[in-house]
């Protein structure tokens, strides 16, 4: 299955939501900034520090978003960047030394592929700190890298966009026990649907801590355990028990065999179907069990047209409409009428490096559209740079020196 070299989504012939066209000229302009970057700056990609490393914290302390430094991803997209032709890359962990250590190297631009090191809204972290000290960086800002990683905040951002997603609340021990028959806001959320329930973190990574109740009876011990453990809100909402798929979205600036091509709308590909064993009702975390091609379709446009642009147009309202600059990947069920509804955003999805044995979601699907990893990677390096070169040049001061 393979897209059409000319039309990169199913999407693209749309007129709602255009982006503004640039100057003729300027995606050339953009290939030559980069080759002349490639030479000049020097790139930290940014991963999780261990917070049990002698000096990486003051004083540790709690982790609501179960902890993973993404390392090994780190060391893909610095491998690939290489490759690419960036003479000046390095891995660097994020922690409280990270100032410092990207001044002593004299860091130019950051990747961040961290979720964090500890404590709260630990996804915006980084981007907060880079934009204090005035590194430019791949990545979501500080706001929107917190949103997207509150569950919650999410879908009630999606809600007033009249976005469809899963009727839900939350709840938290500071509320007192939770008792569903007698809670007023469960009531109005659910009206008369008993089960089954969703619990999850409304913050979390890979599926972990993700419960599926039957029924009201085991609901609250349920809720009561999960906030216990995360030491934060939980998120409750209606199980959907039809297909489940994900699709990524980015910005309209792409690569494909090391030349630039800029779109009229953001660039969505890695429409997938999610396949569920007989006995599965719910995705088991990836920490459990890796995904690997037998638990991933790659959607057909001949056989799934009409599945992958109602996933196209759901990814391109979400980035649009939420104002997103760079990558995110969106988790979409069906209900039981084969209605769509966003589970949830990855604002970091896994970028690992495919091979047989192991993929990502995002990259399982590169060459149908003529892509390799590595013209991923430079797409979102491209795309951020696009936006910093045209629109916010006053916070790249030092990286435009590079290019004079």
């Amino acid at each position: 299955m393979t897209i059409p070299q000319n039309i990169t989504s199913l999407a693209e012939s749309r007129t709602v939501g255009l982006i503004k066209q640039r100057r003729s000229n300027r995606i050339e302009e953009l290939q030559v900034q980069i080759e002349r970057l490639k030479k000049r700056v020097r790139i930290a990609v940014i991963f999780g520090g261990d917070k049990r490393v002698q000096g990486a914290v003051i004083n540790p302390t709690f982790n609501p978003r179960s902890w993973k430094s993404y390392e090994t991803v780190a060391n893909d997209i610095a491998v690939a960047l290489k490759t690419l032709g960036f003479r000046h890359v390095q891995v660097i962990p994020e922690d409280m030394r990270i100032g410092e250590r990207l001044r002593k190297e004299r860091i130019d631009l950051a990747w961040l592929n961290s979720g964090g090191v500890q404590g709260y809204i630990s996804m915006s972290h980084s981007a907060a700190i880079l934009e204090m000290i005035g590194i430019p960086y791949i990545g979501h800002d500080p706001m929107i890298a917190g949103i997207l990683d509150s569950k919650h905040i999410f879908k009630r951002m999606l809600k007033a966009l009249d976005i469809p997603t899963a009727p839900f609340m939350t709840w938290s021990l500071a509320q007192g026990e939770f008792v569903p028959s007698s809670n007023d806001r469960f009531n109005r959320v659910f009206s008369n649907y008993s089960g089954p329930f969703i619990v999850k973190p409304v913050s979390g990574r890979a599926s972990l801590n993700v419960n599926l109740v039957e029924d009201l009876s085991a609901l609250p011990e349920t809720v009561s355990d999960l906030c216990q453990a995360t030491e934060n809100h939980v998120l409750i909402e209606t199980f959907l028990p039809g297909r489940e798929f994900c699709v990524a979205v980015c910005g309209p600036v792409i690569c494909r065999n090391n030349i630039l091509q800029r779109r009229g709308l953001p660039f969505t590909f890695a429409a997938v179907e999610r396949r569920l064993d007989d006995n599965e009702k719910i995705f088991v975390s990836m920490d459990i069990r890796p995904i690997t091609s037998n638990r991933v379709n790659i959607l057909d446009p001949n056989v799934d047209g009409d599945v992958i642009q109602r996933l196209e147009e759901l990814a391109n309202e979400v980035f649009q409409e939420m104002n997103l600059e760079t990558l995110i990947r969106l988790d979409v069920r069906m209900d039981a009428e084969g209605n769509m509804f966003v589970l949830e955003a990855n604002p970091k999805p896994d970028l690992k490096t495919p091979t047989p044995e192991k993929t990502s979601l995002v990259c399982t699907s590169l060459a149908s559209y003529g892509m390799s990893y590595e013209d991923l990677i430079l797409s979102l390096l491209a795309d951020r740079l696009d936006l910093y070169l045209s629109q916010r040049r006053g916070s790249i001061t030092n990286l435009a020196k590079l290019l004079e």
